[in-house]
């Protein structure tokens, strides 16, 4: 998920074309590979907990809102098929530099805590693999999560290499531990294994309404669908992107949402709630077990989901990273976040400063916190974008006065109201259970970090170059 990368455009500096290598096959792979990842891998018992077996309702309602949404960022890619992402819809929208500011380190701070959820369900599957006992939130786990997002740190140090190639061979193995859990479901049904019954069994921990179950239940769930506004980056990089992307961001979306209903079905099937909720393994691993207990597919679940949540972890920190290198930048955050390193030629400051924020997350939540870990990392991750997606589904309509010259893609205006309308009610308490508020306790710690960084910076700005502190270079503020 990750919405932008850097800035090294000079005032003057000849801007060159990407190349138009995507044609719609590798496209849909990049949209799938990038929405697949830690949420359904990690999230589904969580889920669960929040309303018993009706688990694939949350994920139907968050994909719902997820199309919406694609539907305002199809229009604004399509009216403006450069490489970018929220922070320059809404600067074009709105023209206010500080507004600019706080949603790109909001973008960047929700990478950091996908990360962070990623690292921790790393180790969740690691200790499943080895078949340790391990209590979630124990020492060992904590241990591993830092020990990884360590390694995550240090490969991007030492340089990554990004191709639609390596993509496209993550996204197969993505892909093929949530297929596994499908097979494994349909062959429960030949065995007498799989009880359908108990997908239409709403449970609510407490006296909530169906309503209100559904919505804490969905604005978690919302976790597993970030990531397809990652594709408006390759716009321009793209052949005919206004003609191919509308109908490969909507079929991408649709996969997905298509897996992650299924693959929910079958996990509340195969295996009780209440042991999905509060097993001593992952609840994706218990499903494997549960499905074909005659078959060693519960051994190799597990590295499958270690890969597909590393994968996701390398992913948000790169973004993260470079965000921060791309805002110093601009002189929004502090010059020394900017500094390269001079053989490796990485942001190398950037890389340990978002590695440090990593650390702090992974260790408050697991050592201060009642909540399951994976749970409050991943639901602060949607409450950052679904705040973002609420300001982008509002720019698309204040960008309707600008007219392009050219067709592109127009999405209905109800959608974008209706998106922005959703979108903020998710955003709201009410949509958080009593220990999920202290997601807005993480969200608000984070950003307020930033409006530090930004007032230490205009300090900076005004004391020691005598300059204004602003987006210098706002429309690539998320893009090399």
């Amino acid at each position: 998920m990750s919405d932008v990368a850097t800035s090294d455009h000079e005032a003057g500096e000849e801007k060159t074309e990407l190349k138009r290598v995507m044609g719609p096959k590798l496209l849909l792979l990049f949209i799938v590979g990038d929405i697949l990842g830690t949420g359904v891998y990690a999230l589904t018992g969580d889920v669960a907990a929040e309303v018993g077996g009706a688990a694939w309702a949350p994920f139907l309602a968050a994909f719902i809102v997820a199309t919406m949404t694609a539907f305002s960022y199809l229009e604004l890619v399509t009216k403006y098929p450069k490489a970018g992402g929220a922070a320059t819809f809404i600067h074009k929208a709105f023209g206010i530099h500080f507004l600019t500011f706080i949603v790109a380190f909001a973008v960047m701070c929700s990478g950091i805590t996908s990360a962070s959820t990623a690292s921790n369900a790393f180790a969740g599957f690691l200790r499943d693999g080895f078949g340790q006992d391990w209590e979630n939130g124990s020492t060992p786990l904590l241990v591993i999560a830092l020990a990884f997002m360590t390694i995550i740190a240090l490969i991007n140090l030492r340089g990554v290499g990004e191709s639609v190639k390596a993509n496209v061979v993550l996204t197969l193995v993505e892909l093929s531990g949530l297929l596994l859990i499908i097979f494994i479901g349909l062959y429960a049904v030949t065995q007498g294994r799989a009880d359908f019954s108990r997908t239409v069994v709403f449970e609510s921990p407490s006296d909530k309404s169906v309503f209100i179950s559904i919505s804490m239940a969905t604005a978690l769930a919302f976790f597993a669908m970030v990531g397809f506004e990652d594709s408006v980056n390759m716009a321009e990089e793209t052949h005919e992107p206004s003609k191919i992307f509308p109908k490969v961001m909507l079929t991408g979306l649709g996969i997905t949402g298509v897996i992650y209903v299924l693959v929910s079905i079958t996990a509340v099937a195969l295996v009780p709630v209440g042991e999905l909720v509060s097993g001593e393994q992952s609840a994706l691993t218990q499903v494997v077990a549960a499905g074909a207990p005659d078959l060693p597919f519960d051994k190799i679940f597990p590295f499958i989901g270690m890969f597909a949540v590393a994968n996701s972890a390398l992913i948000n920190m790169l973004m993260a990273s470079r965000l921060v290198y791309g805002m110093a930048r601009q002189e929004v955050l502090p010059p020394g976040l900017g500094v390269v390193h001079k053989t490796r030629q990485t942001p190398w400051v950037a890389i340990l400063f978002t590695m440090l924020i990593a650390y702090g997350l992974i260790s408050y939540v697991v050592l201060r916190s009642d909540s399951p870990v994976v749970a409050l990392l991943g639901g602060t991750t949607s409450l950052l974008l679904l705040a973002v997606f609420t300001v982008v589904n509002i720019a698309v309509l204040v960008l309707r006065r600008d007219d392009v010259g050219r067709d592109h893609f127009k999405t209905p205006t109800f959608l974008p109201i209706i998106a922005a309308l959703t979108c903020a009610f998710l955003v709201g308490p009410w949509a958080r259970s009593e220990e999920q508020q202290q997601q807005y306790e993480i969200a608000g710690i984070l950003l307020g970090l930033g409006i530090l960084l930004w007032v230490v910076t205009w300090f900076i700005n005004r004391a020691v170059y005598a300059k204004k502190t602003y987006m210098r270079d706002p429309e690539h503020i998320d893009h090399d």
